[in-house]
């Protein structure tokens, strides 16, 4: 079977400067692949690609074997691709359950029940929280809102509609008393139920606890993709990023 996401060769430069070179990569089924390295070194850059956020200067993105580097954001979206980012990003006038359905609706989805609701955001472990205004929401608890964005795909019937999740550092903001939850909640979306998950996180105790593999991006490279002990016993990436503190 294909990867669930092949990069080849994916390169992306702006007025003649190289902010992604040449990165080659795959994402397997069901697997959790974190992306570390230094500011600047092209993670979210990375994910804009992915995403179609951005177009490729160079190369080819593959979901499931098919060329997807053409192809707008949403209709990437319809094709699988879910995805967070840095800076929370919910309607504060809206509640809890409004944020699911609308999610639900862009997605195709004309009937989404409040069984529908009730059952994504107990998933995410917001159960009850459906009538609350978002802006009432710890940052935790946004992220979470967000993760059952991602998965309101999943109401409809038929094969999963969420095939990668991009998840670009959910730690962001949170509060220390949350981290430990919040990834939990990873932990469970992708062992339990077998997620796909691409990750960009900065917090090196979460990269660990989550990761199957760890890819180590810099200056727009990808300088390693191992499993996470051997990324740690890498004497290149510990002086290009990790550093003497680990």
């Amino acid at each position: 079977m294909a990867p669930v996401l092949q990069l080849e060769d994916l390169s992306w430069s702006v007025g003649g400067a190289d902010i992604i070179r040449e990165v080659s990569l795959a994402v397997e089924e069901g697997e959790l692949l974190a992306v570390i390295g230094p500011n600047g070194a092209g993670k979210t850059s990375l994910f804009n690609l992915v995403s179609g956020l951005t177009r490729p200067t160079a190369g080819r993105i593959r979901l499931d074997g098919r060329d997807i580097s053409s192809l707008a954001p949403h209709r990437r979206a319809g094709r699988g691709i879910g995805r967070t980012f840095q800076s929370s990003s919910v309607f504060a006038t809206m509640t809890v359950a409004e944020h699911v359905e609308l999610a639900a609706r862009c997605a195709g989805i004309r009937r989404v029940t409040s069984a529908d609701v009730a059952g994504v955001l107990a998933r995410v472990r917001l159960a009850g929280r459906g009538p609350d205004l978002a802006a009432g929401l710890s940052h935790g608890d946004k992220r979470k809102l967000e993760l059952a964005m991602l998965l309101a795909p999943t109401f409809a019937p038929g094969p999963d509609r969420v095939r990668l999740m991009l998840l670009d550092e959910p730690m962001a903001g949170v509060a220390s008393e949350e981290t430990g939850e919040l990834t939990d909640l990873i932990r469970s979306l992708h062992r339990e139920e077998g997620r796909t998950v691409l990750l960009v996180e900065h917090h090196m105790d979460v990269v660990l606890g989550l990761a199957d593999r760890v890819a180590v991006m810099h200056h727009g490279g990808l300088l390693a993709a191992a499993p996470p002990d051997e990324v740690m016993a890498n004497s290149t990436v510990q002086q290009a990023y990790l550093g003497d503190a680990l």
